[in-house]
């Protein structure tokens, strides 16, 4: 069965089994985007349940994606020469290519 949770005026439940979901899953996840809470379930109990993620969270979830990855780079980063001055064996001592 697929529904909305009852949480959203002015929408509709939709009844389906998950495997009868499954060929909708892009069309239930549209919807979940758009603000309807989707639940689905499989022989009557409740399974899987997609609702959208608020626009505050997903601003966290990226910044907080963001440091993990500026963490992880700055673990695994080498140490040598800062890459502004990594091309300067091209050039002699009066800036033209040596």
């Amino acid at each position: 069965m697929v529904s909305d949770g009852g949480q959203r005026k002015g929408s509709s439940d939709k009844d389906s089994n998950s495997p009868a979901a499954e060929g909708h899953l892009n069309d239930l996840v549209s919807r979940a985007v758009a603000g309807e809470d989707i639940v689905l379930t499989r022989d009557g109990a409740v399974v899987v349940r997609l609702s959208p993620i608020e626009r505050e969270e997903k601003r966290a979830l990226f910044f907080a994606g963001i440091a993990a990855l500026q963490e992880e780079v700055r673990a695994t980063a080498w140490p040598g020469p800062r890459a502004a001055r990594s091309q300067d064996f091209l050039y002699n001592d009066d800036g033209l290519p040596g």
